[in-house]
């Protein structure tokens, strides 16, 4: 049965995610900062494998996905899922500390969760796997008050590109989603807030659903980017 490891597994898309791959039969590596938040999520799910740690982590992002591959013979599918918005603000609102949380998380913890999972991948036998990065709408124009966000989120495309060309040679696959106002947790608020004009959204379910057919596509096809959205978000046309 295939693997997949997730980062960000507790909440959001990522927990969407990983709760339809469980239910698909995957066995599922759940990573996410909070261990008692991925206990009540999947602590009752039989293949599902708890990995509570820091994707900012050099250190733990490396034993968490070599912990996985142990346990379970290999390494099929990294979802690198984590992310974070930050705080909307203009440019000279936001101080060095937020732009490098938001990078940090956003980037540097996309790049520690992909070298350990290309690391394996190229590795193990069968050679090769799959990395899909959680991109964004934003990967492409922004939101107001986004720049941190943004920046990183371009760069994940970048990223995406890389990996695609350098895992050619060891049949690792590389694709990126960029998902629109999926309805998470977040997304919730920002509909509460505005009952009399809520934003165009969709459920979480859609998203994660173009995850499973990116991930269960045989080795010799891939989903180099998709985009995923609510009907009537201004995205084409934005600006």
């Amino acid at each position: 049965m295939k693997s997949i490891f997730i980062t960000g597994a507790s909440g959001g898309i990522g927990r969407a995610t990983a709760d339809l791959f469980l239910d698909e039969g995957w066995t599922v590596g759940c990573m996410a900062r909070r261990a008692d938040v991925l206990e009540e999520a999947f602590g009752h799910r039989d293949k599902a494998h708890l990995l509570p740690g820091d994707v900012t982590d050099e250190a733990t992002v490396d034993s968490a996905i070599a912990e996985f591959a142990g346990r379970v013979g290999r390494l099929d599918v990294l979802f690198n899922n984590a992310g974070t918005f930050g705080r909307a603000d203009t440019i000279d609102g936001l101080s060095l500390t937020e732009w490098r949380e938001v990078v940090d998380l956003n980037l540097t913890g996309m790049f520690l969760a992909a070298r350990a999972a290309f690391r394996q991948m190229r590795s193990q036998v069968p050679q090769g796997g799959r990395i899909i990065n959680n991109g964004s709408i934003s990967a492409h124009v922004p939101r107001q008050g986004s720049i941190a966000y943004t920046a990183t989120k371009h760069a994940v495309t970048g990223m995406t590109r890389s990996l695609s060309l350098d895992g050619r040679a060891f049949d690792i696959a590389c694709g990126q989603i960029d998902i629109g106002n999926a309805r998470t947790e977040l997304l919730q608020g920002i509909i509460d807030a505005n009952p009399d004009d809520p934003p165009p959204s969709m459920d979480v379910r859609h998203a994660a659903e173009a995850v499973l057919h990116m991930a269960a596509l045989p080795a010799g096809a891939n989903v180099q980017f998709m985009t995923v959205m609510a009907t009537k978000m201004p995205y084409i046309g934005r600006g």
